[in-house]
């Protein structure tokens, strides 16, 4: 008779979307506790219990308790069934997803690990995130834009030979709100490629920049500012990489409902505002990001945005690797989930010394992953990368019977 193993214990808000991930990805319950129980505002944010609800959508038989103050959460995950039955799947397979008003994570909060989850599916993945709280652009927290994750997170899934049918589509954009908060953007991701293993990578050539590329837009706000955003961080960029082109995006603000008594079915603009995605490409097929975008309370001028972007990849690039930060957790992951092999992987000092990555690190071998090996990079290299050694655990896609 099978015995049910005891769940797996953490602590604090951190970290808290990628021990869900893997909890679910490796079929453990987890107990979280002390979420915020220090704060003036105890227990789960409303961006986190959003996230509990896409992974009750995209999955099946998950249970979840939280207890009444949300400070601690249990959750026992279930099978990764995509949008084939998901508790929120309309008509074609689209699952309708939409964030609250006050949500102050970007979209990117949720596409990055429900990419993670998608290629373990038993189904294509196909979400449409709508709703008052969807934010398009990078954010004061640390989000990442839409096009960044469509142009620099999307494409390193190619290593992994997971490449076909993967789509992002911005449908409509949104800045940050008043104090940061909602947006009225829609995104849809269609995620329709399933592995039963993640190849093994060996990246260890970061190569050298030979293109870069990028996105500005102006939501509700003149285009002329994506003209002077481009025209600065070109001036920066150009005498490093001649091969710069940024293409420009307008579009109007978003509606969402502003119910008054006077007018109970009024609506207002939200979401103004510009900002600049860059993505530099390597020889070797490497891609660093750099994201930002005009803070809610106004005040900067698209030369400031312009030239904080450039130098801001410019510093990205500058630290080495094959990968960034932002792409080390998925990466990682899924070298982690992928063949008994060992995958090695080529990053940067400072990469390998964020906290999110040493916390990854922790959990992970907490959800029984071995430990990583770390040795200095050989060769030509002044800046002193490290190679991080990943043996894979060969979990796989337990929903999908063939290869």
């Amino acid at each position: 008779m099978a015995t049910s193993q005891p769940p797996l214990r953490f602590t604090s808000h951190k970290n808290f979307v990628y021990r869900l991930v893997f909890a679910t990805l490796t079929g453990r319950t987890v107990h979280i506790s002390q979420i915020r129980s220090s704060s003036t505002n105890p227990g789960l944010a409303p961006h986190e219990i959003s996230f509990l609800r896409l992974l009750e959508a995209v999955t099946n038989g998950s249970q979840m308790e939280i207890s009444y103050t949300g400070t601690v959460l249990v959750y026992k995950p279930g099978l990764i069934t995509g949008s084939s039955s998901g508790a929120g799947a309309s008509s074609g397979g689209v699952i309708k997803h939409e964030l609250p008003a006050g949500c102050s994570r970007g979209v990117s909060y949720y596409l990055l690990p429900l990419c993670l989850l998608a290629p373990f599916s038993k189904a294509p993945v196909k979400v449409l995130f709508t709703g008052p709280g969807v934010i398009t652009s990078s954010t004061p927290a640390g989000d990442m834009s839409v096009d960044s994750v469509r142009t620099a997170i999307l494409p390193l899934y190619n290593q992994f030979g997971i490449w076909n049918n993967i789509e992002l589509r911005v449908l409509r954009r949104s800045n940050p709100g008043p104090s940061g908060k909602g947006g009225g953007g829609e995104v849809q991701l269609v995620f329709g490629h399933q592995v039963r293993l993640p190849k093994t990578i060996h990246l260890m050539n970061p190569g050298r920049i030979k293109r870069i590329r990028g996105v500005a837009y102006s939501v509700g706000v003149s285009g002329s500012n994506n003209a002077r955003m481009i025209e600065t961080a070109r001036g920066i960029l150009n005498p490093l990489s001649p091969d710069t082109y940024v293409f420009s995006d307008v579009s109007p603000a978003p509606l969402v409902p502003a119910p008054e008594k006077i007018k109970p079915l009024g609506k207002k603009k939200i979401g103004l505002g510009f900002g600049l995605s860059l993505v530099a490409e390597s020889s070797t097929g490497c891609l660093f990001s750099a994201d930002v975008a005009s803070p809610p309370e106004g005040g900067q001028a698209p030369e400031d945005i312009g030239k904080q972007c450039a130098y801001q990849l410019l510093e990205v690039v500058s630290k080495g690797g094959c990968v960034t930060p932002a792409a080390a957790p998925i990466m990682l992951g899924l070298m982690t989930m992928g063949t008994e092999d060992v995958g090695r992987l080529q990053v940067g000092r400072d990469v390998i010394a964020d906290e999110s990555v040493i916390q990854l690190a922790r959990d992970l071998s907490k959800f029984g992953a071995p430990g990583w090996g770390l040795r200095d990079a050989a060769g030509e290299n002044e800046q002193g990368d490290v190679i991080v050694s990943v043996v894979g655990r060969g979990i796989g896609n337990v929903g999908r019977k063939v290869a």
